[in-house]
This record gives C-alpha cells, sequence and structure tokens, in this order.
C-alpha cells in the first residue's frame, strides 16, 4: 500500500507527540525518584499536617527497639490522636512490659486507642492497657491474664541414647531448670516464685488500669481468654466495634476531626515496598533506567497511584 502526503505528515506528528510524551514522562519519573531519595527515611513521619496515626502490633511481643523507637516518633509527630490496632498471642513478659509502658507514655501526650481486631492475649492485652480506651471486635480472644513460664525437659531422650550432660555451677541454682537433667526441687520452687511475682504485678496491673477488684479481678485474672462480647461484661474492654468505632470515640470524647485522614506508622525495617510502586518498577524498565531494590514509600506520596498508573499507560501506548 502507498503511502499519501497526508498520511506522511500525520504519521511524523504522531511521532512527534510520543516523542514529547516520552521526554515528558522521563522527568517525570526522574523527579520521582530525585523525591524519594530526598525523603528516603521520612515514611510515617507525614510532616505539617494533623492527621492519625494507625501503629499495628502483630505477632511475637519482644520489646524490639525499632517498635519503641517507632512510638516516639509518633510522640514527637503532627498525629492529633492514635489508633492502635492489635493482633497478637502475646510474648516475653519484659518485652510486654516495655512496650506497655511506651503505649502509657504516648498516651500520656495524645490520646491513644486501642483496637484488638483478632487476638489481644496476655503481654498483648498488657500493650493494650497503655491505651486510654480498648475497642475489640465481638469475636476477638482478650485476655490471658497470667504468666507461664516452659522449659522442655529431654533427659529421659538423653538417657535412652546413652548422653549425659554434666554441668560444674558456681550456685545449684545457676541455669536451672535447663531441660538437660531433672529439674530439681528447689529449681522449682524459685521458678515459682518468680511465676508469681510477675503474675502479681500484671494482675494488679489490670485491676487498676481497669477498675477492677476482688471477685471482678479474680474473675478475669485466672488466665483463660474471653470473647470481645464477654470482655466487654467483665470490663476488660470499653467498647465492642473496629477502626470506625475508635474513630467516633476520638471525634465524640478528645475533639478529633474524622477528616484528618488516617496514616500508617511502620517500623523503618517495613518501609518501602509498596503494591503499587510494581508501576513505578515498570516505567523504569521501560525507560531503560536501573531499578533499584526497594523505592522509597515518597515516590508513592508524591504521585498517587493513580498518577503512577498514568505514567505507565503513557509508555504502554501503541507506537504503530
Amino acid at each position: 500500500m502507498t503511502l499519501t502526503s497526508d498520511m506522511l505528515v500525520d504519521r511524523r506528528r504522531l511521532r512527534r507527540q510520543l516523542t514529547f510524551w516520552r521526554v515528558a514522562s522521563v522527568l517525570i519519573l526522574v523527579l520521582a525518584l530525585i523525591g524519594a531519595v530526598i525523603a528516603s527515611g521520612q515514611l510515617g513521619k507525614p510532616t505539617g499536617r494533623s492527621h492519625i496515626a494507625r501503629m499495628s502490633i502483630e505477632g511475637l511481643i519482644s520489646g524490639r527497639q525499632e517498635t519503641l523507637d517507632l512510638l516516639r516518633e509518633i510522640e514527637k509527630s503532627q498525629a492529633s490522636a492514635v489508633i492502635l490496632r492489635i493482633d497478637s498471642g502475646g510474648g516475653t513478659t519484659s518485652g510486654s512490659e516495655a512496650l506497655h509502658n511506651a503505649v502509657k507514655a504516648l498516651a500520656a501526650k495524645k490520646p491513644v486507642v486501642a483496637v484488638i481486631d483478632g487476638i489481644g492475649a496476655s503481654g498483648a492485652y498488657m500493650t493494650a492497657l497503655g491505651a486510654e480506651r480498648i475497642v475489640a471486635n465481638g469475636s476477638a480472644l482478650v485476655g490471658s491474664i497470667g504468666v507461664i513460664a516452659q522449659v522442655p525437659n529431654v533427659s529421659k531422650l538423653l538417657e535412652t541414647l546413652g548422653v549425659k550432660v554434666e554441668a560444674v555451677r558456681s550456685t545449684p541454682l545457676k541455669a536451672m531448670p535447663s531441660g538437660v537433667e531433672p529439674t530439681t526441687p528447689e529449681a522449682r520452687a524459685a521458678l515459682e516464685a518468680t511465676v508469681a511475682d510477675t503474675y502479681r504485678w500484671f494482675r494488679d496491673l489490670v485491676g487498676a488500669r481497669r477498675n477492677l477488684q476482688n471477685d471482678a479481678l479474680n474473675a478475669v485474672a485466672d488466665g483463660r481468654v474471653f470473647t470481645g462480647r464477654q470482655a466487654l461484661g467483665l470490663k476488660l474492654i470499653d467498647e465492642l466495634g473496629g477502626e470506625k468505632e475508635a474513630i467516633a470515640w476520638l471525634e465524640r470524647e478528645k475533639n478529633v476531626t474524622r477528616d484528618l485522614g488516617v496514616v500508617d506508622y511502620k517500623p523503618k525495617s517495613q518501609r518501602g515496598s509498596l503494591p503499587a510502586l510494581g508501576s513505578l518498577h515498570q516505567a523504569a524498565r521501560l525507560l531503560g533506567l536501573p531499578v533499584p531494590e526497594v523505592v522509597d514509600e515518597a515516590a508513592y506520596r508524591l504521585l498517587g497511584p493513580k498518577a503512577l498508573e498514568g505514567l505507565v499507560s503513557v509508555w504502554q501506548m501503541p507506537t504503530e
């Protein structure tokens, strides 16, 4: 087929337009990447605008320093209030106590609502006690107020295998129970005393924070878990619901405007990667630019998901 002069002119015009959009897209992408570098380390630290901070406590609670640092970061931020989403079965006693103290310190500066999504038991419930208000899903598991120390004892297995572990101790209770030899009565008594002391502290903490005494406290502090509905009647929580109810309370009781928006705060080790940034990676590959393994979330915040998708769609335009 022979091309007419008009068709040739139109084809050249289309190529010029495509060249323009390609150059413009390159500039936009470069600016986004520069912005990402400049804003590196600023995720979870919105600047200049009030908002509601959201932080999640999930999995084993160990009192990790980056979690404690994040709570302090929120304390210094522009957040007007904090929603602490909890889904954890607990963790170490010392780690849970450290987290409780950090949440309590934050609650002294900003309104904090703990929202128990799935499970808030043992050390996770201890953490929730640091908040000013506790909200839980009706089917969530709440409580497990107690302390346990477990040491697997494989001494019989070692004996069957003909293995004997010998130990030289400075005192009879050093490193006992060990798990590789039978636990002596003295070692068991010492461990029981430690568990009892920690349990008394935990129990008293629940009583003080939830205003429970005598029979009411005994009823909830025997180590069992309760559903959210049961926990409400036992005064372990303040309200059934989730984040919606938490924000409604903040608006009603703390004059926090719900229109502020909720911003997620994450530890530094969890920052950087977002699903929508796959589009940015794809655009960079189409441009022939090097693609970092993790692009800072700042680029996402600068352009937004719609803009990123639009950028890619420009580069996916047919060229013929």
